[in-house]
């Protein structure tokens, strides 16, 4: 079963879709203009029910086949929130809102998963019903989680829960995936540095909150080096150094520090938090300085269950061929908050291929529209082949 012959001739509906999305993007649940197009678009497709507005502004379309007989229900999932990034792609559809990009192809998955829609309403070719779910609030916003908590699984009766990501630099059309942990946990911390303020010329009568901060961030990364497992992985970033003043003859007073953590591990995960804290204090002090540590649990590790990850994979080397799916991925340090979804219903996450380009979350990022075919065709055969008519 390779690529359906449908979705070629739906490709440019598609791609235009997927290039209007890209021409407004918007972020954590401020999806209005997304999740309008989205309802519009099932209601022109004739699926069977819509609900708007669950996790705030989340999108579900429900698709019953020919038969449901089965009573199996599956549900796919597409997420649709940008990255606040200021493009420099260049392309003529590029972002009409400075400061706002499509940079991690949220935009191809609403696209891919609303061409399946299509497809599916219009063949019904299954036993059972599909909920495809539009998915707000992905990038850091936790909007699986809340739609969770707005009854996702249980309103719709899900019994098992599949998600897709686009992977630049996998070649076109291939398939990664992996049963158990695939995507980490992903933390965030902020340190708070207190010394005491004066002027650049005089650092004696000061403590220089800037130094400090410098120290912590350099200690911060023996964790990794010196505190962990080297065959579990870990990642202490540090990405933002602010203080409260930009002059450059200022010693600041306060000096706050932001960065995130990855695991796949909660000892791990414990282990890091408490090293964190305990360096902070301890930098903090040898310098005469004061300190404090805000540390929140984020996005849990995304587990894919191994019966439905081998049926993905399965899928996948349907429509892929012979040799194109990786069913043993390496672990990812990125996050998803599929994971909570995850955590309710079993269900597995796959990778599709882009080919060459800007890796996600980079301005000059651009989701690759020939890909548009694999990724619907994979959605389509998952349920024809998992749900299959008598």
């Amino acid at each position: 079963m390779p690529l359906i012959n449908r979705f070629a001739d739906l490709h440019a509906e598609i791609t235009g879709w997927r290039r209007d999305i890209h021409a407004h993007p918007e972020l954590c649940f401020e999806e209005v203009r997304t999740a309008a197009l989205v309802g519009e678009l099932l209601k022109e497709f004739g699926v069977d029910q819509i609900k708007t507005g669950i996790g705030k502004t989340g999108v579900v379309g429900v698709i019953h086949g020919k038969q449901t007989g089965s009573g199996r229900v599956m549900g796919l999932r597409a997420d649709m929130d940008a990255l606040p990034i200021f493009e420099a792609t260049g392309v003529d559809y590029a972002s009409t809102i400075s400061g706002k990009m499509h940079a991690c192809g949220h935009d191809g998955h609403t696209a891919m998963l609303l061409g399946a829609a299509k497809y599916l309403a219009e063949t019904r070719n299954f036993d059972g019903t599909v909920a495809v779910i539009f998915q707000p609030a992905e990038e850091g916003g936790a909007g699986g989680l809340e739609m969770c908590r707005d009854g996702l699984m249980a309103e719709f009766g899900i019994q098992e829960v599949y998600g897709m990501h686009n992977g630049p630099n996998l070649p076109l059309g291939d398939f990664a995936i992996r049963p158990g942990g695939f995507f980490a946990a992903a933390d965030e911390f902020e340190i708070t540095v207190e010394g005491k303020g004066g002027h650049g010329a005089i650092p004696h009568e000061a403590i220089d909150t800037t130094l400090v901060a410098a120290e912590i961030v350099v200690a911060l990364q023996s964790i990794v080096s010196r505190n962990a497992d080297p065959l579990k992985p870990l990642v202490v970033t540090v990405a933002s150094v602010q203080t409260e003043s930009d002059a450059y003859n200022v010693i600041p007073q306060i000096c706050v520090l932001g960065g995130t953590v990855r695991t796949h591990d909660t000892d791990l995960q414990d282990m890091a938090e408490a090293a964190i804290s305990r360096i902070v204090d301890h930098v903090a002090a040898a310098f005469g300085a004061k300190a404090s540590v805000d540390y929140q649990r984020g996005y849990p590790v995304m587990v894919n269950s191994a019966d439905q990850t081998d049926f993905a994979a399965r899928v996948a080397e349907d429509v892929a061929g012979p040799g194109r799916v990786d069913r043993n991925a390496p672990p990812r340090m990125g996050a998803e908050d599929f994971s909570y979804m995850l955590e309710e219903r079993p269900g597995a996450y796959i990778v599709v291929g882009t080919g060459p380009g800007a890796g996600v979350h980079h301005p000059e990022y651009n989701f690759n529209d020939e890909a548009i075919p694999s990724g619907c065709s994979y959605w389509a055969r998952l349920v024809e082949t998992g749900m299959p008519a008598s």
